[in-house]
């Protein structure tokens, strides 16, 4: 590997642009884009410089015939875990196969109040008695959640011995790297396509609410139900395809050490954010369903998703904007 490849690797790995990279060594980006290029050398200064920056050391930057960094080893470093080219395609057929499961589950647990919405709705126009529709609804309800929780614990178990790669500092064996870059490239078109169909499903999950709420002045207030049930089946159907698209890609990441699972992001207050992002969505839910049972107004409470959705960009923005002001 030439100090080309080996800079834009290490870039990379650490999640700079080059404009960060540049401004971090003082110099022009147009150098940086130079380098990465093989169009010019940096000069030693600047290559001391950046065995300091990546904590390598000066023989792998200079020797082509180096192709595993060669980290500088001090008190306060934390020596990279080794990840097998073995290990590396075992993990992403792991999560290839419970990312399925793991859409599933999402997707089940969004359509699990449908039933007892089109009851209740039933129950409202005498079709069927309170008691029965809140018995089945609740029966059905409760039945898919608690699938959905076994196979949560299913892919909790299955990705156990993977947890790592989220939170500690990796080094991919020779060839890994580029494997992985081969099969993102391969993958890229059918994540977008995944992601875009997703979100135009849960965008559009609105408009069968809307037609309800319009039928329910002409016709029986049933529909109204309807709609809440269809749009519930949209965003499932919806978060599951963007669950299944962007599970392989994001295993990708992890073992590259890209997008949200960059070194800086594994450390410190970054992992901080990532806490905060969960228990957010956590308390979200848990409004959620006491609304909706204590209330047992199905047709609004749904509202709290978009709402949560919109705020929680937000909520990280803001926090992010903290993080780095400290």
């Amino acid at each position: 590997m030439i100090l080309a490849d080996k800079i834009i690797d290490l870039r990379k790995k650490n999640g700079w642009s080059q404009e960060e990279l540049a401004e971090k060594l003082q110099v022009t980006r147009q150098s940086i884009s130079k380098w990465e290029g093989a169009q010019s050398t940096p000069d030693l200064n600047k290559i001391l410089a950046m065995s300091q920056l990546f904590g390598v050391t000066t023989d792998y930057l200079l020797k082509d015939e180096q192709g595993e960094p060669e980290y500088v080893t001090t008190e306060d470093e934390i020596t990279p875990r080794k990840v097998s080219m073995e290990e590396a395609n075992t993990y992403l057929s792991v999560t290839e196969r419970t990312g399925k499961w793991l859409a599933l589950g999402v997707a089940m647990c969004i359509c699990s109040p449908i039933c007892l919405i089109l009851l209740a709705g039933a129950a409202d126009t005498g079709t069927v008695s309170e008691g029965a529709a809140a018995g089945i609804g609740l029966a059905v309800l409760l039945l898919l959640v608690a699938a959905a929780v076994a196979l949560f614990i299913y892919i909790g178990m299955k990705r156990k011995p993977y947890e790592y790669l989220e939170s500690e500092v990796i080094e991919t064996a020779y060839g890994v790297s580029g494997m992985l870059r081969e099969k993102q490239e391969r993958y890229r078109a059918t994540y977008m396509r995944h992601l875009v169909i997703g979100v135009c499903l849960c965008i559009l999950s609105v408009v069968p609410l809307a037609l309800g709420a319009l039928m329910e002045y002409t016709s029986a207030s049933i529909w109204a139900t309807v709609g809440v049930g269809a749009l519930l089946l949209m965003v499932a159907v919806g978060i599951y395809m963007i669950i299944r698209g962007a599970t392989p890609w994001s295993a990708m990441q992890k073992l590259l050490e890209e997008g949200e699972y960059t070194r800086q992001n594994k450390t410190g207050k970054n992992k901080r954010l990532s806490a905060i992002g969960t228990a957010y969505w956590m308390t979200a839910t848990a409004v959620f369903l006491a609304w909706s049972f204590i209330s047992n107004d199905w047709n609004r409470t749904w509202i709290i998703w978009p709402v949560a959705g919109v705020l929680y960009p937000a909520l990280m923005g803001l926090l992010g904007a903290f993080r780095r002001d400290q």
